[in-house]
């Protein structure tokens, strides 16, 4: 699992979210994002909703290559209805999924079709899409179109992420320069900013930025914070990462969540403060067993505890996140393969195997493919072999 990112990561899917559509919380989290291409789970939908509504129609689609629009089309003219917060669910719901080619689709349509009267909202979502699917330039010519009641902190907040997406320092430094003077500079803002320092690998600006962020009374939020923190754990200050969350946990408008806490142990680790990165992971599990059952939390507290040959809590942990979240995905079989192969617990690993190969889950190939190196790691050669071949027999 790629820490280095988390923070940049989780700051980018809630900037997206809170500046766009006052969607929820990050997703994407790093291990999410590299396993939504291979999961092919529906929408959430009631059996009682299935076949009754646009949402459900269009959640049976799979494949994300299917172009959306001859369904939505036919929609309109076999049932002659659609709603607009159906039609803002799926565009949500899509781009949760990463299917960001899908949302920009039916956005599009429900513009073209005049299905509503697009507001600030819906234009920043539509510049959003456009940036993720066609790049930056496109979006600024969808932005230089709009009209001026809708160059809001929305809209200018959306090409600003397109701008750091794409590591365009020059253009993301110039228009958050312009957004400061209309008084549109929000803690989203500084945080795309010191994102993008952060992806420069100019991890020294990002305290600059952090300090004038202060200074100009504009309050940091968890991501201000958790920006802060990764910068100087990557420049393998401790010491300056340790003042940060001090301060961070010292705020009476942060709470504190198990992302902050893992951003750190995995520093420490890297640090060899074994002891540290321990107190730091139980304080991430405090966090976590308070919310809702979140995969994302459980998977990298997997993780890092392999990285420290922990795996008696590994196993805790896994038993944990069954119980709170219901169910494994494929994510999660994924990165705990991953972390029993590290430890060099095979058995174990082949036990995860064969439990996710009964789950009904889709077939991935990546998961079998970690017990194959695992195997090949430790010279067991003709099971490494006996295991690709089963899989070729059933990817065929």
């Amino acid at each position: 699992m790629n820490y280095r990112k988390l923070s940049s990561i989780l700051a980018r899917a809630t900037t997206a979210g809170s500046n766009l559509c006052g969607a929820a919380r990050p997703g994407a989290s790093a291990a999410a994002a590299a396993a939504a291409a291979a999961e092919c789970r529906s929408y959430f939908t009631s059996t009682s909703q299935r076949g009754k509504s646009l949402y459900s129609k269009l959640s049976a689609l799979g494949d994300p290559k299917i172009t959306l629009v001859p369904e939505l089309d036919s929609w309109v003219e076999t049932r002659k209805k659609v709603s607009v917060a159906e039609l803002q669910r799926i565009i949500h719901d899509l781009r949760k999924r990463r299917r960001f080619s899908q949302a920009l689709q039916v956005s599009q349509w429900m513009n073209e079709k005049g299905i509503c009267i697009f507001s600030t909202a819906e234009h920043a979502v539509q510049l959003d899409l456009i940036g993720k699917v066609h790049g930056f330039e496109a979006a600024e010519s969808y932005f230089s179109k709009l009209n001026d009641e809708h160059k809001t902190a929305k809209t200018y907040g959306a090409l600003l992420n397109c701008y750091v997406r794409q590591n365009q320092a020059d253009k993301a430094v110039a228009h958050f320069q312009k957004m400061e003077e209309m008084g549109f500079a929000s803690p989203l803002a500084y945080n795309s900013i010191m994102r993008l320092y952060n992806n420069l690998e100019q991890h020294d600006k990002v305290p600059d930025v952090f300090r004038d962020m202060k200074r100009k009374n504009v309050s940091p939020d968890n991501y201000s914070y958790r920006i802060c923190l990764t910068s100087y754990g990557e420049k393998e200050d401790i010491g300056g990462m340790e003042q940060v969350l001090e301060e961070m946990e010292g705020q009476e408008h942060i709470v504190m969540d198990w992302s902050s806490y893992v951003v750190v142990a995995n520093f420490y680790i890297k640090a060899k403060q074994t002891e540290k990165a321990i107190e730091a992971l139980q304080k991430a599990e405090q966090k976590l067993s308070l919310g809702e059952g979140d995969g994302v939390g459980y998977n990298h507290l997997i993780s890092l505890y392999s990285k420290i040959g922990k795996k008696s809590k590994v196993l805790r942990l896994w038993n944990l996140e069954k119980k709170a979240c219901k169910r494994y995905l494929n994510r999660d079989y994924l990165n705990m393969l991953e972390a029993l192969v590290r430890l060099g617990a095979i058995e174990e690993a082949e036990k995860v195997l064969k439990d996710w190969e009964a789950s009904g889950n889709c077939y991935d190939p990546r998961l079998p493919q970690v017990v194959i190196d695992g195997y090949s790691a430790k010279g067991l050669l003709d099971k490494a072999k006996s295991l690709q071949e089963d899989q070729q027999k059933k990817g065929n």
